[in-house]
């Protein structure tokens, strides 16, 4: 059985969330939750928040003990781009792209 969690739309680089998403992959819920606790990026705030979500609905939904639980699989994909204008020399401008992220996260029963 699996239960899953969709954070769409986050203010957040894909990249920069990939980098801490392959450090919970295939983990246990107990390790992934604490070693996102303990991780010093921007992408672990969303995450944590996605992880228990996760969790939640595997508790509530399909009844799944919580001890039981692993990260069966997480990633993400880009969401739309946000452009704008910084302003350069000679009355010129830059692009500015800032990105968002669509980030998934499965958790299943071990066998």
């Amino acid at each position: 059985m699996e239960a899953k969690a969709i954070l769409k739309y986050a203010r957040i680089s894909p990249r920069k969330v990939g980098i801490v998403l392959d450090l919970i992959r295939n983990k246990d819920v107990d390790v992934a939750s604490a070693m996102l606790k303990n991780t010093p990026k921007a992408a672990s705030e969303y995450l944590v928040k996605l992880l228990d979500s996760a969790v939640a609905n595997a508790e509530n939904n399909f009844g799944m003990d919580k001890n039981q639980l692993y990260v069966k699989e997480c990633y993400v994909t880009e969401g739309p781009t946000l452009k704008r204008m910084r302003p350069r020399a000679k009355g010129s401008g830059a692009r500015i792209f800032k990105r968002t992220s669509h980030v998934y996260i499965v958790v299943a029963d071990k066998q």
